[in-house]
């Protein structure tokens, strides 16, 4: 049997959202900037995209900007509103995607900006007072805070922090990727400035993400060389990608509620089967909270073991994908920054689990007895 419970890296892609792609690597081949027919029907799909992902987060067709993902969506929030609105500080988690932190610390050693550090609490909770005080010092900042953190599942507020950053003037830009497709967002409600998606986090095609600009913020496009994207991203777009995540997000959106009880049944289940299966485990962040993180991510802390160091490699062996952290820091040795950042015990085995709508209960059961497994054998090795 074999079990792929790496979804938070990335996700299977729908047959619905294959279906509607495939036109356009075929007969609808035109180069949208062309005048001719074949560019202008190809120019009305990525509209028909534009508008449809618009309207299912209650935003203007205007206010969305296709990119090449989630990377380059944050970057282009976090460089442009520095660049152009003329920023001078900027305020993150040390907990954050690499996408915004290393982007910060290239902008603050670069000597743009000032950069600080909002506090966390043992369980990697933003400290909201200590928010406002760094506001409350340093005039118009930038604000980049995730609402879903991909390795330890916790949720932020988008809402109350909105609202801080509102009293002091300041810019508020939020990486949703973990979010988007599997929490609704209501734009005209959230008081933030950027937000961000990618359709491969939601059954989409890998490659296309988008952008949201809030009315009234004008930045300067990360990506020259054309006047695409209304000026704002030049090159030719990637237009079965942008069929494709518009489609995505339409069936995450029908499917939503179906496929939220569908999940956290699965993860309900695997805490549970866990915590009767191997003694001292333990979750990190709040992942076992059902009501106050991502129903996607569970963050395991396993026993100090022998196995630690080759448990992921076991796991491969036996048909399970997981990720020790972000996948996007597969094959280092540093280890997870979030996890460091919590001071988690260095000689405990953590795993992330993360959870999609493909996901079977026998899927969960294998990976956990096989995990239970692998902890009894070394025992008797003992």
């Amino acid at each position: 049997m074999k079990a792929y419970l790496d979804n938070a890296a990335t996700t299977q892609l729908d047959p619905e959202v294959l279906e509607v792609m495939l036109p356009l690597m075929t007969e609808q081949f035109g180069n949208p900037s062309s005048i001719h027919s074949y560019g202008r029907a190809v120019r009305s799909s990525i509209e028909r995209a534009r508008k449809s992902i618009a309207g299912i987060l209650n935003a203007a067709p205007a206010e969305i900007f296709f990119t090449s993902g989630g990377t380059e969506a944050d970057n282009t929030a976090i460089r442009g509103s520095i660049e152009t609105l003329g920023l001078k500080h900027a305020i993150t988690s040390r907990i954050e995607h690499h996408a915004v932190l290393h982007t910060l610390e290239h902008l603050s050693k670069a000597g743009m900006i000032k950069l600080s550090y909002v506090n966390l609490n043992e369980k990697g909770e933003v400290d909201l007072e200590h928010l406002e005080t760094l506001l409350a010092t340093n005039s118009r900042s930038l604000v980049s805070l995730m609402h879903g953190n991909n390795e330890i599942g916790n949720l932020l507020d988008l809402e109350t922090v909105g609202d801080i950053c509102e009293k002091y003037n300041a810019v508020f830009h939020s990486d949703t990727v973990q979010t988007m497709g599997h929490f609704p967002h209501d734009l005209q409600k959230l008081k933030t400035n950027f937000i961000v998606g990618a359709a491969h986090k939601f059954n989409g095609p890998k490659g296309v993400g988008f952008l949201y600009v809030r009315p009234g913020i004008k930045i300067a496009p990360f990506v020259h060389g054309g006047a695409q994207e209304r000026n704002m991203r030049g090159g030719t777009e990637n237009i079965y990608g942008i069929v494709g995540l518009a489609k995505a997000l339409e069936i995450a959106y029908r499917d939503m509620d179906a496929h939220r009880r569908h999940i956290e049944g699965l993860k309900s289940r695997m805490i549970e089967n866990l915590r009767s299966k191997i003694e001292g485990v333990s979750f990190n962040g709040n992942s076992a909270d059902l009501g106050n993180s991502l129903y996607t991510v569970l963050s395991v802390s396993l026993p100090p073991s022998d196995i630690s160091d080759m448990l992921l490699f076991n796991l491969d062996i036996a048909g399970i994908a997981v990720s020790g952290g972000s996948a996007c820091s597969s094959g280092t040795d540093i280890g997870s920054h979030v996890l460091n950042e919590l001071q988690i015990d260095p000689d405990r085995a953590n795993v992330r689990f993360s959870f999609g709508k493909y996901n079977t209960e026998a899927e969960i059961d294998y990976a956990v007895n096989t995990l239970a497994d692998l902890y009894k054998k070394e025992a008797v090795s003992l």
